[in-house]
């Protein structure tokens, strides 16, 4: 298992972690297996969007900021119940299956952590498995 760190500088932020993925996937050697990236987060997630433009990651976190927004009627003391909500909502997880070395992206997808309770300091968990064989 791999773990990556992740700085963020926002309440709410998607970093784009697809190049450090595929570095690590890369250097693993595998030509044909799964790359399961895991947050260990309640108030952060991992989800594949496009990655072309970044407007789009601007665009989602200013969804999820609308559809759960910071101040609400929250039981939960912290003043993050927003963070914990939108992290059930986006999941802590993603599989991507490797083919002929490499993460079988589609042409405008990427990885992004997404950071909702920061600025902080993460973690993201990596693990990369071969298949049968290889």
């Amino acid at each position: 298992m791999h773990t990556l760190r992740v700085k963020t500088d926002r309440r709410t932020q998607f970093v784009d972690i697809t190049a450090k993925i595929e570095s690590l996937t890369s250097s693993a050697g595998v030509i044909s297996g799964l790359c399961h990236v895991y947050v260990p987060h309640t108030t952060a997630a991992v989800t594949i969007n496009e990655h072309a433009d970044p407007d789009v990651a601007a665009d989602m976190e200013a969804l999820l900021d609308r559809l759960v927004p910071h101040r609400g009627s929250y039981k939960h003391s912290e003043g993050n119940s927003d963070s914990h909500a939108k992290a059930v909502l986006v999941g802590a997880s993603q599989t991507i299956f490797i083919e002929d070395g490499k993460l079988a992206l589609g042409r405008w997808q990427g990885i992004f952590f997404c950071e909702f309770d920061g600025p902080r300091d993460r973690r993201v968990y990596v693990k990369i498995v071969s298949d049968a064989g290889n």
